[in-house]
């Protein structure tokens, strides 16, 4: 080790929570009222100590390769404690990057971090995806049981995704459908879907409706199908004291942030980027975490935004791992298949989350909560204010626990369902929501203003919803739900009725409001039990 290329302060630290530098708690605004117990999330140790991938043979040209020079870097300073390894002005081209206890990876402003199209730079992995246990190609940034890592510095991290991504015809104009196929790969029979090569078109076929191959036991079998096993851009798997801040996350293969197992979890003032039409292109997917904050950032994806896992079915329940203990606060999301979002894979539960002074400007939905049969799980406790909406092409609140893997502008599109749902007796795969309140909700433009799209054998249950305004083409559909409260809602609907129950139960309605501009006292009622309209 050439000691000279080391800045070290001696004894300092990257104090992370300024409270542990005896200043006051930086984050300690956003625990003001919490409705819940959550420790105070602090930034990870880091020691001052600075070095420069240049140093250790990086060429930022964006042609050559740096994945060894990155390793090397980041050995050296996991050999002498732990520091801050800079990516300075360039195009850094180079393969996965795995970050070991007490890493800064600080890119700086005028930095690209590019990761290589080359698939052999990425081997295939167990790990969890899609909330089930299987195997993806190694995430470009990775770390599994890492303590103290941090990638920050306000540079650009960019995962090269288009060279992974199948695309759907419908989601491109034509003249883009037409340069795709000029560029190579091919088609699926139909000719709507395209697919980079034969090995992302093997995996789609042996592939269940979430992504995930079925029935494939040796390495060579796994290996046929490599390119459908697109790698989430940032994979951190068990670690603990993490922080993303100020850079930007684009172009993922697949799901581009996703913590998995986490504890004491910081990202702050990050932009996530995907192009609209990427397949199951996620901004931010929390699973199975635990103390997480999720503060002034925009999302503007090809899929879920900021979403919220715990693992799926018989995986999820035997991991037994649930995500806990999260606020969100002043994000904004601009594309994706929901704003703020919990499920489907919640087999693990969900408890205790705070979501705050948010905007989603154009999200096919606002706040999304989904699951369905078999999953089982309860999703609990969560508190939602302060949300401003607009042009939401379904519904600015959804639950719906009849998920079947569509979006839900193209569920919108197979029409409205009957009211009476068949009933399935309850047991460990049944899943529930229940105990979630919202308030202070505006929303400028929706299709519907809700729709809750219960299960008879565990209605959805105790959702308060107080002091909201929508503007939509329809009212609120609520179905299969008990306990709810609607509390200063004014919805002004450009057709039909404020307000529909269907299979409902101990339904209180206070002071709504519907398009007619004065109190409902009557709304449209199905097999609905003790509706109290006051």
């Amino acid at each position: 080790m050439n000691i000279r290329l080391f800045r070290t302060a001696a004894l300092s630290i990257m104090c992370a929570g300024l409270l542990s530098c005896g200043s006051d708690y930086e984050f300690a605004y956003l625990y003001e009222d919490l409705p819940f117990e959550m420790g105070k999330v602090q930034r990870p140790e880091i020691p001052a100590r600075e070095i420069s991938i240049a140093d250790y043979g990086g060429v930022g040209d964006g042609v050559t390769l740096n994945t060894e020079a990155f390793a090397k870097a980041i050995d050296v300073l996991v050999e002498n404690g732990g520091g801050r390894l800079v990516v300075p002005t360039g195009v850094w081209l180079t393969g996965p990057i795995t970050l070991k206890d007490n890493i800064d990876l600080h890119i700086r402003p005028d930095a690209v971090l590019l990761f290589s199209t080359d698939r052999d730079l990425y081997p295939i992995e167990e790990t969890v995806f899609e909330g089930l246990d299987t195997r993806r190609c190694l995430a470009p940034i990775n770390a599994d049981g890492a303590k103290n890592i941090a990638i920050t510095g306000g540079g650009t991290i960019d995962g090269n995704g288009d060279s992974w991504r199948q695309v759907k015809k419908s989601k491109i104009a034509p003249s883009q459908w037409k340069a795709l196929l000029k560029s190579g790969g091919f088609t699926n029979e139909k000719g709507d879907l395209w697919y980079p090569d034969s090995s992302s078109y093997r995996g789609a076929v042996v592939s269940d409706a979430f992504n995930v191959p079925q029935g494939l036991t040796t390495d060579e079998e796994w290996n046929s199908v490599k390119t459908y096993l697109r790698p989430v851009l940032i994979g951190l798997k068990n670690c603990e004291n993490v922080l993303l801040e100020d850079c930007l996350f684009q172009n993922s293969p697949c799901w581009n942030i996703h913590p998995l197992m986490c504890k004491n979890v910081i990202i702050n003032n990050i932009t996530v980027r995907n192009p609209w039409y990427s397949q199951n292109g996620d901004g931010l997917d929390v699973d199975s975490c635990e103390d997480v904050l999720v503060i002034n950032s925009s999302f503007d994806v090809g899929d879920d935004a900021i979403c919220i896992k715990s693992g799926k079915d018989e995986d999820g329940r035997r991991r037994g791992r649930p995500c806990r203990n999260l606020i969100v606060d002043n994000c904004i999301v601009f594309h994706g298949h929901g704003g703020f979002v919990v499920g489907s894979e919640m087999s693990g539960g969900v408890q205790n989350i705070k979501v705050s002074d948010c905007r989603f400007l154009g999200t096919d939905v606002g706040l999304r909560f989904k699951s369905c049969r078999g999953r089982g799980g309860v999703v609990e406790n969560i508190y939602i204010e302060d949300i401003v909406m607009m042009d939401i092409p379904t519904e600015p609140l959804l639950f719906d626990l009849h998920y079947g893997g569509k979006s839900a502008v193209e569920a919108a599109a197979e029409g409205v369902s009957e009211f009476d749902v068949e009933y399935v007796p309850a047991d460990e795969t049944t899943p529930q929501f229940r105990d979630i309140y919202i308030k202070d909700v505006v929303c400028s433009g929706a299709a519907r203003a809700m729709y809750f799209n219960g299960i008879p054998e565990k209605n959805i249950e105790n959702i308060v919803v107080e002091d909201c305004e929508i503007v939509s083409d329809k009212g609120a559909d609520l179905r299969y739900s008990t306990g709810v409260v609607l509390r200063n809602v004014s919805i002004t609907q450009a057709e039909g009725l404020g307000y529909s129950l269907a299979n409902c139960k101990n339904v209180v309605m206070q002071n709504c409001e519907d398009a007619s501009g004065t109190a409902v006292k009557e709304v449209f009622q199905y097999k609905s039990e003790n509706v109290v309209i006051e």
